[in-house]
């Protein structure tokens, strides 16, 4: 009866939780956002071929890694190890961002979480993405 009782309790506090998160902004635009959003768009165009090679992919909890080093020649590796740097910093200020502007910063792993599943999503027939730890072609 306890363990019951600890169960509906945990259960109650995780559906309340999850629906106070149903009501943040994940399409929220301050000054921030928008500078971030604006980063990333630039160096999409810098990215979007490796995407297509395989050599990178979109990662489970919405970062970008690289996937096949082989796949990029030799003399661009730096760059585009520069390109992934850059890119995840800006997904992590952006996923910071959303939640401060809702006003709950402990909103932070829900956000990375929905947009990891939105980038996998939305990515182009051919690109590479992680399900459950795992690589596979999209």
């Amino acid at each position: 009866m306890k363990n019951n009782l600890k169960l509906v309790v945990s259960l109650l506090a995780l559906t309340t939780a999850l629906n106070v998160f149903a009501a943040a902004d994940l399409e929220v635009n301050t000054p921030g956002v928008n500078a971030i959003k604006q980063s990333m768009q630039t160096r999409h165009g810098q990215l979007s071929g490796f995407y297509t090679s395989g050599a990178i992919g979109l990662t489970s909890d919405g970062l970008v890694a690289v996937r096949d080093a082989s796949a990029v020649p030799l003399s661009a590796r730096q760059s585009v190890n520069g390109l992934v740097a850059a890119e995840n910093q800006d997904r992590n200020a952006l996923y910071s961002e959303i939640a401060t502007a809702n006003a709950h910063p402990e909103w932070l792993a829900e956000i990375r979480s929905t947009f990891a599943q939105r980038w996998i999503q939305l990515a182009q027939p051919g690109w590479w993405v992680q399900v459950g730890g795992a690589w596979k072609q999209k």
